[in-house]
C-alpha cells in the first residue's frame, strides 16, 4: 500500500528508486510517500465504513481521498472533540498552516502536506476549501439553526464541498463531466450530512448542544419532524443516485458502496421510533456492511449500476 500513495504524489512520482527498490533517504519523495500513509492512517483510524468504499478505487484516486479525508477529518476533531482546549485558536493555526503549506509547496504537517498536494494536482477551488473551513468555524459558536437557508449554508460548507473536492478528483481534469456532475453530487453529499445528523442526534443535543434541523427546538423531536427530515433525505439521494451512474471508473462503485451504506442506515432510522433516535445511536453490524459491499461489487459487475 506504500506504493499506493507514492503514485498520488507529484513530486514524489518524479523521484527514482535506489537500486534496492526503495526511496532514497535524501529525496523528499519519502516524506511525501510518508504524508499519503499518515492520511491512509487518519481515515482507516476513524471511519471503517468511509475507508471500505475508499479502497475501492485504483490506488492513485486512493490516496487523493485519503489525503481529502485526513484534512476534513482533522478539522471536525477540533471543533466537536477537543475540548478544554481553544478550539478557535486551534482550528485557525490549522487554517494558516494550510495556507502556508500551499504558499510554499510543504507542511510540516503530514496531513496538510498530502491535502495540498492534491488540491494542486486535482485543481480544487479554493472556495471550497474557505466553505468548509467556515463551517467548521460555525460550529464553534453556532448551537441552534433555525432556518432553512442556514442549515443549508451549513451543509454546503460541511458535506456538499466535501462532496465536490471528491468529484474533482474523480473527473480528473473533466470540467465537463464534474458540472454535470456537480448538483448529484451535492445532493448526495447533503443527504449523507442528514443521516448523520439523525444518527447522532442524541451525542449532538446532550454532549454538543447543537440542534441542526429547524424542525427541532427546544430538544423536542416527534414522529412528525422525524418524518419531515426523512422525506428531504429522501429527495436527496433520489437526486443523487442519477449521478452515481454516470462517475467514471472505480470511482462509481465506490460512491456506490457508500450511498448503499446510508441507504441502509436511513432504512433503519426510519424503522426506529422518535424518541429512541434521542436516546440511543443507530448502527450497521460489521456483517451487515461486508455483505452490503459484496452485493454492491456484484451489481457494479453486472452492469446494474
Amino acid at each position: 500500500m506504500i506504493s499506493m500513495a507514492v503514485t498520488d504524489g507529484e513530486a514524489c512520482a518524479k523521484q527514482q528508486p535506489s537500486k534496492t527498490g526503495r526511496l532514497s533517504k535524501g529525496t523528499k519523495g519519502l516524506y511525501d510517500k510518508v504524508s499519503f500513509e499518515a492520511s491512509k492512517l487518519v481515515t482507516k483510524s476513524y471511519s471503517s465504513s468511509f475507508s471500505s468504499a475508499t479502497s475501492l478505487l485504483d490506488p492513485e484516486t486512493r490516496a487523493a481521498v485519503y489525503s481529502i479525508y485526513g484534512f476534513v477529518r482533522y478539522a471536525d476533531e477540533i471543533v466537536d472533540t477537543f475540548h478544554g482546549y481553544d478550539k478557535e485558536h486551534l482550528l485557525s493555526t490549522f487554517e494558516d498552516d494550510y495556507y502556508e503549506g500551499m504558499r510554499y509547496g510543504i507542511s510540516m504537517n503530514p496531513v496538510l502536506h498530502s491535502f495540498q498536494q492534491t488540491v494542486r494536482k486535482y485543481h480544487i477551488p479554493d472556495e471550497f476549501i474557505r466553505a468548509f473551513l467556515k463551517s467548521m468555524r460555525a460550529d464553534i459558536s453556532k448551537n441552534v439553526y433555525l432556518n432553512e437557508n442556514e442549515i443549508e449554508e451549513y451543509i454546503y460548507g460541511s458535506a456538499d464541498v466535501v462532496g465536490l473536492m471528491c468529484l474533482k478528483v474523480f473527473v480528473n481534469g473533466d470540467e465537463d463531466l464534474f458540472n454535470r456532475l456537480k448538483s448529484p453530487a451535492m445532493k448526495l453529499g447533503s443527504a449523507f450530512q442528514k443521516v448523520n445528523f439523525l444518527r447522532d442526534l442524541k451525542d449532538d443535543t446532550e454532549e454538543l448542544d447543537r440542534r441542526y434541523f429547524p424542525q427541532i427546538s427546544n430538544s423536542s423531536f416527534d414522529s412528525t419532524a422525524k418524518e419531515e427530515i426523512i422525506g428531504s433525505i429522501d429527495e436527496d439521494f433520489d437526486a443523487a443516485l442519477a449521478g452515481i451512474r454516470l462517475l467514471p471508473g472505480r470511482s462509481k462503485l465506490a460512491v456506490y458502496v457508500a450511498y448503499k451504506y446510508y441507504c441502509l442506515l436511513l432504512r433503519k432510522l426510519k424503522k426506529t421510533p422518535a424518541e429512541t433516535i434521542l436516546t440511543h445511536r443507530i448502527r450497521v453490524s460489521g456483517p451487515v456492511k461486508v455483505m452490503l459491499m459484496l452485493k454492491s461489487m456484484a451489481d457494479y459487475r453486472l452492469g446494474l449500476i
